[in-house]
């Protein structure tokens, strides 16, 4: 499946029978929505710009292009007073999320120079420059009566940085939308038995988020696994030794038995075009597929590292949950309640399995597991914390109904010690503390898998939420 960019619609909105009304009014205005195009360019370049729209039959044309050009979101910039009718045929017809950018030129109009203007036809004209408000009520009643959602930036077009650094995250939060429109997400293998609360509705994946999902054969892995060479396993092992720290007790086998599995895995990647897997397998009575899964950990977390992000444990709405987060650069590792530190105040999380390597404290150890708790076979695992700083979790909550919503908290990633397992586990800490955070937390019914990345990003999922029309609940 072919990613297409992400497309930006804009368009100003003014009143056409002003502009032989007031001279210069519509030069001035298309001057101001120059310098909204060259701002919004800064941050995604693809912006499909179609001027002032100010007539019933522009705005007609203007839907049509939209449409034709396949823009994702649109940026309607209230220049001036408008009339609703030139404004609701554009994005009726395109039929994608609406931003209003409320903006004013500045942030005030200069009353004694306005008022010492001595032509009332010239004062009107420059009002007219400064009402970019006026007509964002009647825009809002229209599109509420006519079910259209939109959203509101209001703010001033210079020197306001709050102001555009809201707009950068409507942008980001629109190409992580689209991102996970044409992801591909493979399911390999089968749910871990009788853990109920990742089990999930994939046709509600689909309805939420789009994409594709892939039902894969852990036997096309074992497949691959006996094509690889070993000059490729040589190399994959010295590849171990540079993004990992390769801990006492790692035989040499060990690790040619996990490179060959990862070349394996990139080839499955390869072969299906993936952007994040979700994966378990016993493979009990079958030697080549319990070969393959036990062996599959650093493959996995390399995979993760370079914007692939692989769950275990078939956890699809994890996959998902780490899939947005890495999407906005934040990583986002696959994790669960550790243990609870009262004497600290804060929680320990984390997983068997991959972690996400690239969002790191320092190097990630690999270290010889003889048992993989609750799971088939022996081999090499990861051990790591994120890095210490803010942190956002994330979980894709199943509701009762099957709808989906985003569960998020906000908290820091602290130094102290950590189980040294072999598995990831960090120590994080929140606002209202690790109590009041896990009973909150745990109230919304979420799965006991989330997605943690590194940064403080709820505002940006609160617009992806939005933007996908799945509620968002944020509990710190």
């Amino acid at each position: 499946m072919q990613q297409s960019t992400l497309k930006i619609g804009l368009f100003g909105i003014g009143l056409e029978v002003y502009w032989e009304q007031f001279n210069g009014l519509k030069e001035r205005l298309e001057g101001y929505l120059a310098v909204v195009e060259a701002k919004i360019s800064q941050v995604h370049p693809a912006v499909v710009n179609l001027g002032l729209v100010d007539s019933p039959d522009k705005a007609f044309a203007a839907g049509v292009t939209f449409k034709k050009e396949d823009v994702d979101i649109i940026f309607l910039y209230v220049t001036t007073y408008a009339l609703s009718a030139t404004v609701l045929p554009v994005v009726q017809r395109a039929k994608v999320p609406v931003i209003i950018l409320n903006l004013s030129p500045e942030a005030a109009i200069d009353y004694q120079a306005f008022n010492s203007m001595n032509d009332r036809k010239q004062m009107t004209g420059e009002w007219l420059a400064y009402c970019s408000a006026c007509p964002v009520p009647e825009l809002a009643n229209v599109f509420n009566r006519t079910g259209i959602k939109f959203h509101q930036v209001t703010g001033m077009l210079h020197h306001d940085p709050e102001c555009w650094d809201e707009v950068a995250e409507w942008i980001e939060a629109a190409r992580v939308a689209h991102t996970m429109a044409f992801n591909r997400l493979g399911c390999m293998g089968h749910y871990y038995s009788g853990m109920l609360d990742i089990y999930t509705d994939l046709t509600q994946q689909y309805a939420a988020f789009g994409g594709h999902i892939e039902l894969l054969e852990v036997d096309e892995l074992a497949a691959l696994r006996r094509n690889i060479s070993d000059a490729a396993i040589r190399e994959r092992v010295q590849l171990f030794g540079d993004k990992f720290e390769i801990m006492d007790g790692c035989t040499q086998e060990e690790l040619e038995r996990a490179a060959r599995t990862s070349l394996a895995l990139d080839q499955l990647v390869e072969n299906h075009q993936l952007g994040s897997l979700a994966y378990y397998y016993k493979g009990t009575g079958n030697a080549d597929n319990e070969d393959s899964i036990s062996s599959i950990i650093l493959g996995n977390s390399l995979l993760t590292a370079r914007g692939i992000p692989v769950a275990g444990e078939y956890e699809i709405k994890n996959a998902q949950a780490m899939k947005i987060m890495d999407s906005f650069g934040a990583g986002g590792s696959f994790t669960e309640y550790y243990a609870m530190d009262f004497a600290a105040d804060v929680v320990l999380m984390g997983h068997d399995g991959p972690g996400h390597i690239a969002i790191a404290e320092g190097k990630t150890k690999v270290r010889p597991l003889e048992v993989y708790h609750g799971k088939v076979g022996k081999g090499l695992s990861v051990e790591m914390s994120v890095k210490n700083g803010p942190v956002t979790l994330l979980s894709v909550v199943e509701q009762a109904g099957g709808k989906l919503m985003l569960l998020v908290a906000e908290g820091e990633s602290v130094p102290g010690p950590i189980l040294e397992i072999g598995n990831t586990n960090s120590r994080y800490k929140f606002d209202i503390g690790a109590r009041k955070f896990v009973n909150n937390w745990n109230s919304y019914g979420p799965a006991h898998h989330c997605a943690v990345g590194v940064g403080h990003i709820g505002s940006k999922l609160h617009k992806l939420g939005q933007l996908l029309n799945i509620d968002v609940i944020q509990v710190c």
